[in-house]
């Protein structure tokens, strides 16, 4: 024991200084740490990415470090106190002055550690869950995202279980892309409008198929969609297709023939939206064929990237959807937020949707006064006798307007295209252009009844949904 004091002597006296106690604090701070993710050190793995990220990156970095601080700070003590050391070191137990300090600082810091440690802990993980954290603090530049998603079918799905799924290896790769991210936005050298799609995007098979299961049986859907004209009436007609979703191990249709068991679609793209594809490859248990476009020889891919297809491909934009003025109008008017009632209604929104606006403010205060003004100007008893609902359709043309175009990022209508189906965009039709394949003589089909039946094409009362009770009209 004497000589074990007498080792640990001048260790005490060097190690008095502000760097090794610096050291002494990390080093409590990751053992405490430690002791809370214990359990979870013994599973092996964290299926939180937040977690796994402190237990394996930044809890080891802290250990280490302090760890290095220490011998560091003894080092540069004893060579600053050079050519004036005690003859004696002073004793190690509480009559040392110095020891007493040490013991009673490593203490202090233990217990702050864990109070303080333990509740900011918890505030960050669980703030860096949060949406407001990814659409608000970090990703201002993201408004266009963010507001489109806080409209679509997953806005009660954090945005983290899409963007970064379970577990640490994807976090830790989606914050190492996204360091140059944070330098674009802080030196604004980011690109208007964001570019799409996401390159470093985790696959879709290991984030959308938690949930969605595209093997799963889906069968045969009925889609009705409305489409108003722009007259005084806004005549409405309806399209009505029956979808051939598919799925399962024994029925085709989209899902099925797409991503069924054995099926493995791969294409290139020649351009960085991935609309033009030159050459797709088609696999099913052990069968493949090559399907070439138009000017592309090789039978492989040639210098372009390849990509295996996956849900992302058809649906390009499945919680940031940005629609065009006439589709939105429709939706808005279907869903009763702008009144067919009306007259004219349909014709006066387009006229206010399609100007153009400067900045977000301009168009704040020009969208509806155009379309009050159409009504002023161009049909002045409607405005006189209908003012409030002039006005109410006003504001509503204008929340059509802000979820769709974002002047200072460039975003205007058409901006994303949306892949799902081909009546906006290209969509079905990137790949399905009757090419030609290099066995068997197929052809990627463009037969409409391959993915939908047409029952109906914009029509003002279509018979089959009376047929099917779908309606109380006569």
């Amino acid at each position: 024991m004497k000589g074990f004091r007498e080792w640990v002597r001048p260790v005490v006296y060097f190690g008095s200084n502000w760097i090794s106690l610096t050291g002494v604090v990390l080093v409590t701070t990751a053992t405490i740490l430690w002791i809370f993710l214990l359990p979870s050190f013994l599973r092996g793995s964290s299926g939180d990415p937040y977690i796994g990220i402190l237990q394996f990156m930044v809890l080891p970095g802290v250990f280490f470090a302090g760890l290095a601080l220490m011998p560091i700070g003894i080092w540069w003590m004893k060579k600053r106190n050079a050519g004036r050391l005690p003859e004696v070191f002073p004793p190690v137990d509480f009559a040392n002055v110095r020891f007493r300090r040490l013991l009673t600082f490593t203490g202090a810091a233990t217990v702050l550690n864990v109070i303080i440690g333990a509740q900011l802990l918890y505030s960050a993980v669980h703030h860096m869950e949060s949406v407001s954290f990814c659409g608000q603090t970090c990703h201002v530049v993201m408004k266009p995202e963010f507001t489109a998603y806080q409209h679509s079918p997953h806005a009660r799905v954090a945005c983290v279980s899409c963007h970064i799924g379970p577990g640490a290896n994807w976090f830790v790769k989606s914050k190492i892309s996204g360091a140059w991210q944070v330098i674009s936005v802080t030196f604004g050298l980011y690109e208007t409008p964001i570019p799409t799609p996401v390159r470093d995007l985790r696959p879709a098979r290991e984030t959308c198929e938690v949930c969605h299961w595209p093997q799963k049986f889906g069968g045969n859907r009925i889609r009705v969609i409305s489409h108003y004209a722009e007259d005084e009436q806004n005549t409405e007609s309806k399209t009505v297709l029956l979808m051939r979703i598919g799925g399962g191990t024994g029925y085709e249709g989209i899902h099925g023939a797409h991503m069924g068991p054995g099926v493995e679609i791969r294409y290139a793209h020649a351009d960085y939206k991935r609309e033009n594809l030159p050459w797709v490859e088609y696999t099913r248990n052990g069968e493949r064929r090559v399907y070439k476009g138009e000017g592309h020889e090789s039978d492989g891919p040639g210098n372009l990237p390849v990509r295996v297809m996956d849900c992302i491909d058809c649906h390009t934009r499945p919680s940031h959807t940005f629609e065009l003025p006439a589709r939105a109008l429709d939706h808005a008017i279907s869903e009763g937020r702008i009144s067919r009632a009306l007259p004219y209604v349909k014709k006066a929104g387009m006229d206010a949707l399609q100007g153009e606006y400067a900045t977000t403010a301009e168009s704040e205060r020009e969208v509806p006064a155009r379309f009050i003004r159409y009504y002023q100007e161009n049909h002045p008893e409607i405005f006189a006798s209908r003012k409030a609902d002039v006005e109410r359709g006003a504001r509503e043309v204008l929340a059509v307007f802000s979820r769709n175009v974002f002047p200072e990022m460039k975003v205007t209508w058409g901006s994303y295209p949306n892949h799902i189906g081909h009546t906006d965009f290209t969509g079905c039709f990137r790949c399905h252009d009757e090419r030609a394949a290099n066995v068997n003589e197929r052809t990627i089909t463009m037969d409409c009844n391959t993915c939908h039946v047409m029952l109906a094409t914009e029509e003002e009362k279509p018979k089959v949904l009376a047929d099917l009770g779908l309606t109380t009209e006569d």
